[in-house]
Parts: C-alpha cells; sequence; structure tokens
C-alpha cells in the first residue's frame, strides 16, 4: 500500500472539502443572511420600481441622540418616502403589531425577534428629524425574504418577497414636488454617515452600549439623562421603562 498517495488523495479531497463546508458556515450566518436579503431587495426594486419615479438609497446611517441608527432601505418619491426594513428568515411567523416580540419557529425550535415595526420606528422617527417632512408622508414597510410563512394575521405594510412594491405603489396621491423629491434626496445623502467599515463598527457599538443596562441613555429630545423608572398604575404596575430625568418637563419614555 502506498501511504504517500493515499494521504496525497485525502489531502486533495480536503483541500475543497474544508472550504466548501466554511463558505457553507458563511452563508449561514445572521451577517450573510442579512446582506442576502437586502441584496434581493435591490434586485426587485430594479426590476419593479422606475428609478426616475422612486429614488433610492442603500444602507443608510444617521446620528441619533443615542448614537446611530442603521436603515436598510429608503425610496424617495412624490407618493411619499418609504422606508423598508427587510428580515431574511425561514420557518413561521408569529407576532402582532403591538407585541415587543415576535417569534420564529423553525423544526423543534423557536426564537424571539424585535418586532420589526417598533425597530423600524426608530428609522422613522430620524429620517423625520434629518428631513423636517411631516410624519405622514413617513410609511413604514417590512418584507420577509427566505421563504418563512405568517401564521397571524400581519399589518398591510408587512409583506413578504415582492410584496413590498405592491405596497409602496398602492400610494398614488402625489404629497411631494420632484424638485422636493430631489431636494431631500440631496439632504439625506449629506445627512447620512460616509458608509464604510467604520461607520458600521461604531454603530454595532453603539447597539452593544444601547443593550447594556448600567450604560448612560441621554433623552432624544432634551438631550438630559434617562433613568430607569417603574409604573405605579396597574395593569402595567412594576414594569419599567427609561424616563427622561427632566419629568414632568419632558415626558419622554422608552421601553427597557
Amino acid at each position: 500500500m502506498n501511504l504517500t498517495l493515499i494521504i496525497a488523495q485525502l489531502w486533495g479531497t480536503l483541500g475543497w472539502f474544508i472550504p466548501l463546508m466554511l463558505l457553507i458556515g458563511l452563508f449561514k450566518s445572521p451577517w450573510a443572511k442579512g446582506h442576502i436579503g437586502e441584496l434581493l431587495v435591490r434586485l426587485f426594486a430594479h426590476w419593479q420600481l422606475d428609478r426616475q419615479t422612486y429614488r433610492r438609497l442603500h444602507n443608510v446611517t444617521l446620528s441619533t441622540p443615542d448614537g446611530t441608527t442603521q436603515i436598510d432601505h429608503v425610496f424617495l418619491s412624490p407618493y411619499g418616502i418609504f422606508v423598508l426594513e427587510t428580515k431574511n428568515m425561514r420557518g413561521r411567523i408569529f407576532g402582532s403589531e403591538k407585541q415587543p416580540q415576535w417569534t420564529q419557529k423553525l423544526y423543534k425550535r423557536t426564537f424571539k425577534f424585535q418586532n420589526p415595526l417598533r425597530q423600524n420606528y426608530k428609522h422613522l422617527k430620524a429620517l423625520e428629524a434629518t428631513l423636517g417632512v411631516s410624519p405622514e408622508h413617513l410609511h413604514s414597510v417590512i418584507t420577509f425574504i427566505g421563504g418563512s410563512t405568517f401564521k397571524t394575521r400581519m399589518p398591510a405594510n408587512v409583506t413578504q418577497g415582492i410584496g413590498f412594491i405592491r405596497y409602496i405603489k398602492s400610494f398614488q396621491q402625489r404629497v411631494f414636488s420632484e424638485a422636493e423629491v430631489d431636494a431631500l434626496m440631496q439632504a439625506l445623502q449629506n445627512s447620512r454617515r460616509t458608509p464604510s467599515l467604520a461607520t458600521h463598527r461604531e454603530h454595532v457599538q453603539n447597539l452593544k452600549r444601547r443593550s447594556d443596562p448600567t450604560a448612560e441613555r441621554q433623552c432624544p429630545k432634551c438631550g438630559s439623562a434617562l433613568v430607569a423608572r417603574s409604573e405605579n398604575s396597574d395593569p402595567k404596575a412594576g414594569q419599567q421603562f427609561w424616563g427622561c430625568s427632566m419629568l414632568p418637563k419632558c415626558r419622554v419614555r422608552q421601553g427597557l
């Protein structure tokens, strides 16, 4: 038996098998799933939405009083501004508009994730402050990519696949002129953080800091410190939240 030949054959097999397994693992990672989902949305929008009517920016990072917020996709049009959050998920999805967390059931496993409508609400508020537009002209849209199935009734702005295209096109009343759309586009381009690895790293650090209950927080309205408070009245008695330290002058509150 030629041991050298066997080792050479084994090494030749592992030479492509190991990189293949690493590549499969990479594509299954949350980072890769997120980017693949966003890429699919870009392709759908490219095919289905006229670029002259629906101006678009992707991966928009804006500064906020408590750090940064990162928006997957923004479409600016005469019919309003559409803020799109992408979720690349499989399995069965359970949730309602007011639930803080939704549930993903994949085979026999169950996962919790933040209500994307709540997640997108912060994006809308950041755009409202940045562009100075009326909130009624900002529209939240969620799209699930990846073959998931809704098992509970979802609002009209929570869609699957290219359903976000139909939702966006359902708005046909003009609220901005072409010149106003151009000005809004320019203002957003000027206000966004430069897309870079450094910007992404800073945003990730901001997310970690906001999830740390011991970290200092700043009121997004007046800039004062946020402090942990508890509800005093039923039915939420004892439930904690972040409240502005300038209460009652400032009544800003956020979930803990």
